[in-house]
Parts: structure tokens; C-alpha cells; sequence
């Protein structure tokens, strides 16, 4: 958001609540303009190994935007120029999600995958969000096992779930106490509007993914003049930020498990793990019983029943998530992997498709910096932590005690800000798959919901995070295509029939995807 040109800059992201009481709502609305913190970028080519198109530079943008003359952060932002200027319609900025991912390199990766058409419309604009990346890093001094909040509740463990909440709390306020209230979607929101004043632009067209979605719809609120043409692909709710986001990978993990119950008991005699829907969940159920009561090794990593549990993000991809179900069960009765099965593929399966965490916590750091400092709304007691992890973990068996556990949050400072609220009209464009693990499919219908003018295009069928551009066979392509080069939104929602999943997905350890976004089971 951003206030009037001359209005005092009163709504930026203060310090911790324990000196300075949450803004107003009043103040919270009047954003303030960018254009005196106007600055020309210095661009330079980002790397001799790269093409000389491909251009970068350094903004200076306050810290508090409270304090435009006070201390100062660095942002990264990049670019890829149209080619044809007679087409050109104004600057495209991307973001790929996170909270923490890192967007200096879309530029040429959405160059790469864009129509022409599409790509002659406008220069692409890649940024690091304020604390990540080459933009003034955060870091908490987590270890690796501190990164990791896939926790299951169980009564004997949750005093060290307890523990490990507050821990990371107690790192991230030790390390990064001076910087960590102003890292919010409010402050990334405003840096957004100073990258269109410093590129001199009217109007700034966007393109985000999943957490980039509510970024982008918190820009459309704060700056809703300023607002041009908006993609927002793989949408949060804005109504469920953060606690409830994160409880949505429980609830709709539920139906995506009943579609591959499905899926698999139609396919009984390739598989063998049931001939109706009933006969399948019961095979999962006591296979995850079994690895509870004796836990077994599957390629080099040991497996109990929370370990299953914790792979919910598979199931969304029946195709997948037989194959593993069916090795697991291999294992688990000491028996070798089926033929033609790659163990290591399903291992990363397992892990949630993606390789190790790196060994900087910079992503986790801003993870919990937005998580926790966007709302005020995450329960205090611990008590109420362990209550919903008990009732969940009964309700959604599959994941409901993961999301419902105690997080960080219940030991953060309080934020100054309040969350935006979403009462103005945006006229943007927004993009779903029906089955999407991180952000599912009532998420995507919440952020269009609460974007009064917005149209939604739906990819009826089609599976996976991130929809445009991330295959090319998708049916959602064609409108965004559309709007993006005209401006116009379609007339009325869309729900389009996403062609069947590629049958080369079945030996993959994730769709392919032409763009980085993350993929961790615990990332937006």
C-alpha cells in the first residue's frame, strides 16, 4: 500500500508491538505514494556468463517507510526489455511465491516460456522481495533440523514441539530483532510501487504465484490506481493468512486422498493395493499402522507413519503417489522394489519432491517473517496449539495434526500493521488448477472471492502448483495469454477442461515445470 504523495508515511510496517501500538484501520488505508523515493536503477549486465539483455541494478528503499530518511535496505531488481518497442505496453514484475523466493532470474525464465506476442508486450521485471536473496538477507542462525516444521502431534512430543516453536522464535528475534517487523507483505508491497516509480512507469502489470498472489492482491488495495494488469496464479486466501493457509493443506488433502483411492482401485490389477476405494484406503491405513508399530528403512531413509503422513502433497497426483504407496508397502514387508521402479525418484517423492534444504535458513528465516509478522491472529497458548492438533489429527487423518500443531508464531512479537483488508475493487485476472497441493482449490476461490471484480480462469482437472506457463498444454494458457496482451478480462469466470495428466508424470518426481516455484511441502 501505499498514502497520498504528500500524506505522512504513517502506514508503513512499525516497530514491535511492545513500543508502538497496531496502526488504525484508518491509517492502515492511506497508502503512500512512491514518486519521492523516486531513484533511476543503474543497470549493469547481470553476469558475462548471461546474455548482455539481461540487466541488473540496486534500489535503495527504507527500511521503515514511516522513516523515509532513516536507515535504508538494499532491494535487487533485474530486467529483460522488450524487443519491440512499438508493442511495448509497460513493465511486467514477477514474483514465484514463498514467502522467501527469489525472482531476479524470471525475467529469463518467463522470457523463455512467454508467446511472443505476450513477451513483446512488456519489459520483465525480476526482483528479490526485501530480506531475501541479494536484497539485505535475513537469517535467523537456524540448523537444519530447526528448519523443519513438518511436526506431527503426538502427547509425549509436544513439549519439545513447545520448545523448538520458541527456539525459533527466540534465533529469529536474536538475529534479525531490528529487522524483522518491517519484513511484511505491506513493506514488499510498497518496495513493488517503488520499483514502478524508479522505472518511471504509470501503472505496474504483474505476474505472482502462489504467496505472490496475496502480494499482488495487497498491491491491487494499497495502490489500486496503480494497478494494471495482474495475474495472480495459484491463489491465497486472504481470509485464512497465515494460520488458516497452512491448515488448508490438511483439510484438502482429504478429497485429493479420496480421488486416489479412486484412481487406484480402478487400476487394482496394475497395482494391487485394492479393488475398490474402501480396499485402498484401508492398504494405506495399515501400512502407515505397520510403520508406526515397526519403522523401516527405504532408501536410506527410515519410515514410520508420520513419515507417510507427511507426503500429502503427492496424493493430489494419484499417478505418483501409487507408485510410492506400493514400493513403501514393498519395503515395509522386506520385499525388493517392483520392476522398473526408481528408488530414488520416490524417495524425493516421499521427501516432498525436492532435494535437501540448502544449508542457509534465509527462505525459513522469511517464511516465519511473514507468517508471523503479516497478522496478529495466531493463538498466544500453547494450550490451544494441542487442542487442535488432537481434534485435527481425528478429523484429517492424513495431515490435520501437521498443520494444527505449534508454530513459531505463538512466540513472535506482535505486528504493527494490521492485515490489508480487501474492500476495493480489483480488476485482475486469477489462475487456478483444481488439483493444487500448496494452494488448493477453495484457496484460489477465497483470493477471487475477496477481489471484488476479479475473474478467475479455472483449469478443470489440471494438477499441480503454478498453472501459466508451467505446461504448456494447459487449457488456462489461452486467457491469460489473452489478457495479458489486450487487458481486457474475459466477461465471466472460466472453467476450462485441462487435458489428462501426461503419462510421463508417473515416473516423474514432480510435473514438469518450466518455472521455479517452491515446491517444498511447506512453502507457498
Amino acid at each position: 500500500m501505499r498514502l497520498n504523495h504528500f500524506a505522512p508515511l504513517l502506514a508503513a510496517a512499525g516497530l514491535l508491538a511492545t513500543t508502538v501500538p497496531l496502526l488504525s484501520a484508518t491509517q492502515a488505508s492511506a497508502a503512500p505514494a512512491a514518486d519521492h523515493l523516486r531513484q533511476k536503477p543503474a543497470w549493469h549486465r547481470c553476469s558475462p556468463e548471461l546474455p548482455a539483455s539481461y540487466e541488473c541494478a540496486t534500489l535503495k528503499v527504507p527500511l521503515d517507510y514511516r522513516r523515509p530518511d532513516g536507515r535504508t535496505i538494499d532491494l535487487a531488481i533485474s530486467r529483460v526489455k522488450s524487443e519491440n518497442p512499438a508493442k511495448r505496453h509497460g513493465a511486467l514484475l514477477l514474483n514465484p511465491g514463498g514467502p522467501g523466493g527469489s525472482g531476479l532470474d524470471l525475467p529469463l525464465l518467463v522470457g523463455e516460456a512467454m508467446p511472443k506476442d505476450v513477451r513483446d508486450s512488456f519489459d520483465l521485471i525480476g526482483f528479490d522481495p526485501r530480506g531475501v536473496g541479494a536484497s539485505s538477507p535475513i537469517t535467523c542462525g537456524l540448523t537444519e533440523t530447526e528448519q523443519n516444521f513438518n511436526r506431527a502431534y503426538r502427547p509425549e512430543t509436544f513439549g519439545s514441539d513447545v520448545t523448538w516453536a520458541r527456539t525459533v522464535a527466540d534465533k529469529c528475534r536474536e538475529k534479525a530483532g531490528s529487522v524483522l517487523p518491517y519484513i511484511t507483505t505491506r513493506n514488499t508491497a510498497r518496495d513493488m510501487d517503488t520499483i514502478r516509480a524508479a522505472l518511471g512507469e504509470r501503472k505496474l502489470s504483474y505476474l505472482g504465484y502462489s504467496y505472490g498472489t496475496y502480494l499482488g492482491a495487497v498491491y491491487s488495495q494499497m495502490f489500486p490506481d496503480r494497478t494494471d494488469r495482474f495475474v495472480l496464479d495459484s491463489g491465497v486466501d486472504p481470509q485464512r493468512i497465515w494460520r488458516g493457509m497452512i491448515q488448508v493443506w490438511a483439510t484438502e488433502a482429504e478429497p485429493a486422498f479420496a480421488r486416489w483411492t479412486q484412481w487406484a482401485a480402478q487400476r487394482s490389477a496394475e497395482y494391487k493395493l485394492g479393488d475398490t476405494p474402501k480396499a485402498v484406503s484401508e492398504t494405506f491405513w495399515a501400512l502407515v499402522a505397520r510403520a508406526d508399530k515397526e519403522p523401516f528403512e527405504f532408501e536410506g531413509m527410515k519410515v514410520d507413519g508420520d513419515t507417510i503422513r507427511s507426503a500429502r502433497g503427492v496424493f493430489f497426483y494419484p499417478a505418483q503417489a501409487t507408485p510410492m504407496v506400493v514400493a513403501l508397502k514393498a519395503a515395509a514387508e522386506g520385499r525388493p522394489l517392483p520392476a522398473g521402479t526408481t528408488g530414488a525418484e520416490l524417495r524425493r517423492l516421499l521427501a516432498g519432491g525436492t532435494a535437501a534444504e540448502p544449508a542457509s535458513d534465509n527462505s525459513t528465516a522469511m517464511f516465519w517473517a511473514v507468517a508471523c509478522g503479516d497478522t496478529g491472529s495466531w493463538p498466544r497458548y500453547t494450550e490451544q496449539y494441542e487442542r487442535d492438533a488432537a481434534k485435527d489429527k481425528a478429523r484429517y487423518p492424513l495431515y490435520g495434526d501437521f498443520t494444527s500443531n505449534i508454530m513459531p508464531c505463538a512466540f513472535w512479537d506482535r505486528p504493527v500493521e494490521a492485515a490489508t483488508p480487501m474492500h476495493k475493487k480489483a480488476n485482475v485476472l486469477t489462475v487456478q488448477n483444481e488439483w493444487d497441493s500448496q494452494t488448493p482449490l477453495v484457496s484460489g476461490q477465497g483470493l477471487h472471492k475477496a477481489l471484488k471484480g476479479s475473474r478467475m480462469v479455472l483449469a478443470a482437472g489440471g494438477e499441480g502448483h503454478g498453472v501459466y506457463l508451467f505446461d504448456p498444454t494447459s487449457c488456462a494458457n489461452a486467457p491469460v495469454n489473452a489478457y495479458l496482451t489486450t487487458g481486457r478480462l474475459p466477461a465471466q469466470d472460466v472453467t476450462c477442461q485441462n487435458p489428462p495428466a501426461a503419462a510421463e508424470r508417473r515416473e516423474s518426481a514432480a510435473p514438469a515445470k518450466r518455472l521455479p516455484l517452491p515446491s517444498a511441502p511447506d512453502r507457498f
